[in-house]
This record gives C-alpha cells, structure tokens and sequence, in this order.
C-alpha cells in the first residue's frame, strides 16, 4: 500500500496491489486512515491496481481517442459545410 497525502489540495491517494486488494489487515488500516484523514477535511481516493498489461490498454486507448477525434472533426467539417451551403 502507496499512501500519498497533497496538502495544497487536501487529497490523499492510495494504491493496492493486488495482493494488499484481498488483504482485511489492509482493509482495517484503510477504515482508519478514511477516519484520520476525515477528521482533517481530506478526500481520500483509493485506486486499485488493475489485472491486464497497462502498456496494452494504454496504448489501446491512446488509439480510441485518435480514431474518435478523427471522427468529431469529420463530423464538424461536414456541420460546417452545411452551415456554409445554406
């Protein structure tokens, strides 16, 4: 477990590995850092780690987001031509 606390934003991140995910020993210690940290009006976010490649689904969504740009500005192009010919 990665305990992150950001003052300037009163955030604190915390990441699990998978092991710490099943853990109740860690699942306690979250309850009372949830506590502690509410007490001094901080979020806490807590991320998990995941179970597929990261390099893969990143760069499977770096990709989705080129094609559906792509896709808007093709779309705007045409609203605008459309725009134009009236």
């Amino acid at each position: 477990m990665e305990i992150n606390p950001h003052q300037e934003s009163k955030l604190v991140d915390i990441w699990l590995s998978h092991e710490d995910q099943s853990s109740q020993d860690i699942q306690e210690r979250l309850r009372n850092i949830y506590r502690r940290w509410a007490e001094e009006n901080y979020t806490v976010a807590v991320f998990y780690s995941g179970q597929q490649d990261m390099a893969e689904e990143t760069g499977a969504l770096l990709r989705y987001n080129r094609r559906r740009s792509a896709e808007r500005a093709v779309q705007r192009e045409k609203a605008r031509k459309r725009q134009a010919s009236r």
